[in-house]
């Protein structure tokens, strides 16, 4: 027995994970007897948000071949998994996750095999079924070639008529499978326990883009479609399998990167991004080591994408709300390049850890900034992270246990955890460790943690046990480590001790917001010199300040703040967002058609839920108008969400 496995067996901090106390003890054995209804053998899996028995076969590689049909906004064709037995009893059921999926045939080896879809468990689908003629021993592998179809209810794929694209002339899909949406694209194994190589097969009448490398140029095919060949050789999880296709165009951005986004949009979005994307490779490779996976390129999608950005490997998927025109919003460039080493390489090994790939990402964004602006950087970053985790922390209340770093996620959907708090409570926790080791030690820490666990994935535990190993020879920093109280970081609610950080960047935002405290009354007259000089983001953080005031602005004084400083017409949507969200907190009237109107232009999460909630309540109707209005707009996992804000439980 390895040492790190010795750790995570005898850590009482553990144990929280096997659903102890009366509430999760419940959860856990309805979920045992239900699993013990779908395999012969079972051994216990630590990701509770599948139904595969991963812990009894691994998919090592899998072939997707599908034909994008735009006009039934659906993939058809099939998958094809290689799975290998890891268990020493002969295995004869094979369970994959499912949902809204029309299953057509299944062959294991080439040959019919018995099937059957089983009754679905929210919020985890349909397990697919598959019985065996005869078992398969430990370390043999199977083929299973299954025939799919993704229906009208697939939560993965957003499909976008011609008009709803920057120019109007062909329809458009993108894939967005974190955190268990995958399962609604093909059946597979979804799980970041689990990953494969990927050959992607794709037919599509416009160009196509995979989380894979490309392997030929596209050959023709029949009704003026193109079959397009991508190869990931390095093994991936599921939530990183991706596909677009539409009227997508290519321009350099560095000696190993490319931007592709909408012809019309091709040549902003290059000058967007041409200055910093090397830059950022160049740093993070110094901090970590040598980046794996040949190519980094990033697609610019249409604006109803629900994330600032996300990690697909090759292709980075992004908001068009980072191209600003001002480069002040690349950040974005940095936080996804560092997944290729924090999530992508090294990954949680299920969502109950998510922090794991977030905080760790965040943190190594942070560096890369330093690296390339300066160490003052980093902590204006974190400055700014930290209202983000507060807002947070206030949204699902100080003792909700989404606001701890480990979250128990057993009969729950993934998605309703998510927030900031990974990203921020995440990094401020790696931020304490480097503080408390000092930089240089946590430095040599980096590369060997990535080294241990490239291609693999793992949880808490493992890191607490790699850490504490690692430092073991080092008397101080040993010390340090094993006298930390690890389980209040681990499962305490709420927010963690704020760190001292450099406020060098702020103090000027922090002065002016005050002079606008000070008003009426003081002989302060606004004017725009008075932003002169300022970054994009140190205006953020100067409007932040009004939203974490005790008392709001006068509708008057956000009105004028508006005119003055150009808030209302500025193009940076991060200002414009945050402008809003001022406005609708003072009542200032002006800002409901410019909050409504935004609603209407992003799908980005992170402006569009709480823009929702003020806009909500300040005029639950005009909230309510704006999503009805807008809801085919936003992406399914959006929609899903806004509509739990605007109409559910708090902490839905």
């Amino acid at each position: 027995m390895s040492r790190v496995l010795l750790s995570r067996l005898t850590c009482s901090s553990y144990l929280p994970t096997f659903g102890i106390g009366p509430k999760s003890a419940s959860i856990q054995f309805r979920w045992t007897v239900h699993r013990r209804t779908m395999a012969t053998t079972i051994n216990t899996p630590r990701d509770p948000n599948t139904l595969s028995n991963y812990n009894n076969w691994r998919s090592t590689h899998i072939t997707a071949n599908f034909d994008i049909l735009f006009e039934q906004r659906k993939l058809a064709g099939n998958v094809i998994h290689k799975l290998r037995s890891i268990t020493d009893a002969s295995s004869t059921e094979i369970i994959f996750d499912t949902s809204y999926l029309d299953v057509g045939d299944v062959k294991v080896d080439g040959k019919p095999s018995t099937w059957e879809l089983l009754p679905r468990m929210e919020p985890y689908g349909t397990a697919l079924k598959i019985k065996l003629d005869q078992g398969v021993k430990l370390d043999e592998s199977v083929d299973v070639d299954i025939s799919v179809k993704t229906t009208d209810k697939c939560t993965a794929l957003q499909w976008l008529t011609p008009a709803q694209t920057s120019n109007r002339k062909h329809p458009y899909m993108f894939s967005q499978c974190q955190a268990i949406h995958a399962r609604s694209i093909f059946p597979c194994q979804d799980t970041p326990d689990v990953k494969s190589t990927l050959d992607f097969n794709i037919t599509s009448p416009l160009p196509v883009i995979a989380s894979g490398l490309p392997v030929r140029k596209p050959s023709s095919g029949s009704e003026g479609k193109s079959v397009y060949q991508f190869h990931q050789k390095v093994p991936i999880p599921s939530y990183l399998f991706a596909l677009a296709s539409g009227d997508i165009s290519e321009a350099s951005i560095g000696p190993r990167s490319v931007v592709a986004t909408s012809p019309d949009k091709l040549q902003e979005c290059q000058w967007e991004l041409e200055a910093d994307t090397e830059k950022f490779i160049n740093a993070i490779e110094k901090i970590v080591y040598p980046y794996v996976w040949g190519e980094y390129n990033v697609l610019i999608l249409p604006p109803s994408f629900p994330y600032g950005g996300m990690e697909n490997p090759i292709f980075t998927f992004a908001t068009p709300s980072i191209i600003s025109k001002d480069r002040e919003n690349v950040d974005v460039i940095a936080h996804e390049l560092a997944h290729s080493w924090s999530g992508n390489l090294v990954t949680n090994a299920s969502w109950e850890h998510f922090w794991l790939n977030e905080g760790w990402t965040t943190y190594l964004e942070r560096r890369i900034l330093a690296a390339v602006h300066g160490e003052a950087y980093r902590h204006f970053s974190a400055i700014i992270g930290w209202k983000a985790l507060a807002d947070s922390v206030d949204h699902y209340g100080a003792d909700h246990e989404f606001t701890q770093l480990i979250t128990d996620l057993k009969g729950k959907d993934p998605d309703d955890a998510f927030s900031s708090i990974p990203y921020e409570k995440g990094f401020n926790f790696l931020y304490h460790l480097e503080t408390l080791v000092g930089k240089q030690k946590f430095d040599q820490f980096i590369p060997h943690y990535f080294t241990t666990f490239k291609g693999k994935s793992l949880d808490s535990y493992e890191f607490k046990a790699t850490i504490l190993e690692f430092f073991q020879s080092d008397t101080e920093a040993s010390k340090l480590l094993t006298e930390l109280d690890w389980d209040k970081w681990f499962y305490a609610p709420g927010l963690p001790p704020k760190p001292q950080f450099d406020t060098s960047l702020v103090d000027v935002v922090y002065k002016l917001a005050k002079q606008w405290e000070s008003l009426p009354g003081s002989s302060f007259k606004p004017q725009p010199s008075d932003i002169e000089g300022l970054t994009a983001n140190q205006i953020v953080v100067f409007l932040e300040q009004f939203l974490t005031a005790p008392k709001p602005l006068s509708p008057e004084l956000s009105k004028l703040m508006g005119e003055v400083y150009g808030l209302t017409t500025t193009k940076n949507i991060e200002v414009a967002n945050l402008y809003c969200q001022v406005g609708l907190k003072a009542g200032d009237k002006s800002v409901l058609a410019p909050a409504a109107d935004l609603l209407g232009r992003i799908g980005r999460m992170k402006f569009v839920r709480p823009l929702y909630r003020n806009l909500s309540r300040v005029d639950p109707k005009l909230a309510a108008e704006t999503f009805e209005k807008n809801k085919d707009f936003y992406h399914p996992i959006c929609r899903s969400m806004v509509e739990k804000d605007l109409f559910g439980k708090k902490d839905a």
